[in-house]
């Protein structure tokens, strides 16, 4: 059974930096896809990063203060987040996929595999 569990929320302000942070168990994450999302209030959840083992992408409002990585020894999956603005409040999801070929899925019904979510809010 594959459970995710994400930390490394807060609340921050404007500019400052967060690291979140995915847990696997049931599955290594270096061998399937995964991705980050996030879902503000009163708006559909959004996909912001994910990565295989052939890469990774990151969508362009973020990509240049985002960073989706993965650390094999600990099993865990982080999205690097610096330089944060109100804009990015909103909970963020860690999602696996199944599959371990092809390009990555960017649908939240592309992954199989969700975590709790935790809460990032970010103060002007």
């Amino acid at each position: 059974q594959v459970q995710l569990v994400e930390s490394g929320g807060g609340l921050v302000q404007a500019g400052e930096s967060l690291r979140l942070s995915c847990a696997a168990s049931g599955r290594t994450v270096s061998d399937y896809h995964m991705g980050w999302f996030r879902q503000a209030p009163g708006k559909e959840r959004e996909f912001v990063a994910a990565i295989s083992r052939h890469g990774s992408y990151t969508i362009d409002s973020v990509k240049d203060r985002f960073t989706i990585y993965r650390e094999t020894a600990k099993n865990t999956l982080y999205l690097r987040m610096n330089t944060l603005k109100p804009e990015d409040t909103a909970v963020y999801y860690c999602a696996a996929d199944d599959r371990n070929y092809g390009p990555l899925a960017t649908g939240p019904s592309e992954y199989k595999y969700w975590g709790q979510g935790t809460q990032v809010t970010v103060s002007s």
